[in-house]
Formats: C-alpha cells, sequence, structure tokens
C-alpha cells in the first residue's frame, strides 16, 4: 500500500516537472513530420521525444518480458512433472533412509 502511494506522489511530482519545463521553454518552432507541419514549443517538443523514447523502449523489453514469462512458465511445468514422478511429497515430508553403518562407527 505504501508502495502505491510512494509511486503516485513521485509520479505526480514528475508530472509537475514536466508541465513547469514545458511552461518555460516558450519558443516555437515548425515541426515537419513527413506530410504534416505545425507548430509546437521546444519544451513541449523535447518531453513528447522523451515519450517516444519511453514507449519505444518499454515496447522492445517487452520481447525479453515475454521470453522470461514463456521460461518460467516451462520451468513450473517441469516442476509439476518432477513432483508427479516423485509422488507428490514435497522435500520437507520426505523420508531420510538412514545409514545404519555409518552411525556404529
Amino acid at each position: 500500500m505504501l508502495r502505491r502511494v510512494a509511486f503516485g506522489i513521485v509520479l505526480a511530482f514528475l508530472l509537475v516537472l514536466a508541465m513547469l519545463f514545458a511552461a518555460l521553454n516558450q519558443q516555437h518552432f515548425e515541426v515537419d513530420v513527413a506530410f504534416l507541419k505545425f507548430g509546437m514549443s521546444s519544451g513541449l517538443a523535447l518531453l513528447l521525444a522523451f515519450a517516444a523514447g519511453l514507449l519505444a523502449g518499454a515496447f522492445v523489453r517487452s520481447r525479453g518480458v515475454a521470453v522470461l514469462l514463456a521460461e518460467r512458465g516451462r520451468l513450473r511445468r517441469a516442476l509439476r512433472l518432477a513432483e508427479a514422478r516423485l509422488g507428490g511429497s514435497t522435500p520437507g515430508d520426505a523420508t531420510v533412509p538412514v545409514d545404519t553403518k555409518a552411525d556404529a562407527r
């Protein structure tokens, strides 16, 4: 619960910081993107470029996360299969065989 509140506070702080940055950078210029041409402030352009880079990075990284999730699923299935082969006993329930020759020494 505390982590969510802290995350919300940090997110709100960053949003206010971004709005302040955009407000302080009022230089206007023309942006020409393929068939579109429009004007915007430099602060807004920098924030949009940062957000686009963040989204592109998240999109690229999502492939790695998907691979890790698939591997976790394979490992869970292998663990269930191994537990089924052992008869469903957990490591704490297993009895350890006693070596009587080692105790006699």
